[in-house]
């Protein structure tokens, strides 16, 4: 039978809670930036809007929200593995903040979930519709994402982490959330049509850029800790992007569309790299400013 440590507890010891860290300060902002419900926003113009669309971008809109919708829950499901790491390591002011991300995706999930059903009126399943070819596409969030983050539960190394990390925060959020973004923008934005999804849209980026900032903090963190985790990142980040980009490619993504994408991974790519010159210290006082500039972007 397991042994079960003697508990201890942080906010009992002189240390208290470390509220200078960037971690803390993350879960300051969630706090009061991350308090919306998705069903107050209003959707009674949206259904109008949708139906006036014309048939060839409509059925690129359906398809860009049952994307996001498998996403999200995807992204909900998947992150505790993280959480529970996190928590066992004993850093606590990165465990309140992952309390506040993992409420955001659940809000994330139920927004789409209504558009669906108020907006889109959806009623069949779904399923066959946003699957990719089987035999061509690369499906990051029904194969790789699951397999990564429970890979944490049997091996929370930081290798592990890294990989982790690298998949959920700086390709699928980082890459293909920010460019589905920029995509809702390139149908909706220009026409002004659809006001209440377009609002949860700017509810969710701003979500969003403050969970890109914990994952820039947390690989950085690691990489300052062990300089040889470097080249996992670096390997990794390019590997997952160019399955991103063959299957934009296929997809037949626009030019605008790739090219944004390119930029927002090479964005957090360069950021992450500077971790090799930094120590952890270093890491947490950079990380500010970073995430100040994910805000204003959001």
């Amino acid at each position: 039978m397991a042994t079960v440590p003697r508990r201890t507890y942080t906010t009992l010891t002189r240390r208290g809670l470390r509220h200078d860290t960037f971690p803390m300060r993350l879960y300051h902002k969630a706090k009061k930036l991350g308090i919306w419900d998705p069903r107050d926003i209003d959707l009674s113009r949206d259904r109008e809007d949708y139906l006036r669309i014309p048939d060839n971008y409509r059925e690129r809109l359906r398809l860009l929200i049952f994307g996001f919708q498998a996403g999200e829950e995807a992204v909900t499901l998947d992150l505790l593995p993280l959480i529970l790491t996190i928590a066992r390591e004993g850093r606590l002011e990165e465990e309140l903040f992952l309390t506040t991300f993992l409420w955001e995706e659940g809000k994330h999930t139920e927004f789409f979930r209504r558009i669906l059903d108020e907006v889109l009126q959806e009623k069949e399943d779904m399923h066959v519709v946003r699957s990719p070819d089987a035999d061509n596409e690369r499906d990051l969030f029904a194969d790789d994402l699951p397999r990564e983050m429970n890979r944490l539960l049997t091996d929370p190394s930081p290798v592990n982490q890294v990989r982790a990390s690298v998949l959920y925060n700086m390709i699928i959020e980082g890459v293909l959330a920010e460019t589905g973004y920029y995509s809702f923008s390139r149908l909706l934005g220009q026409a002004g049509v659809m006001p209440g999804l377009q609002q949860g849209l700017q509810y969710i980026k701003r979500d969003e850029s403050r969970h890109i900032a914990y994952g820039v903090f947390l690989i950085s963190r690691l990489v300052a800790a062990d300089k040889s985790l470097w080249p996992v990142v670096e390997e990794r980040m390019h590997e997952l992007f160019d399955a991103v980009a063959r299957n934009q490619e296929r997809n037949g993504s626009p030019e605008a569309v790739r090219t944004y994408a390119r930029q927002q991974f090479e964005k957090r790519l360069t950021r992450i790299g500077r971790a090799r010159e930094q120590t952890v210290e270093q890491v947490n006082k950079s990380a500010e400013s970073d995430e100040m500039a994910e805000t204003e972007t959001a």
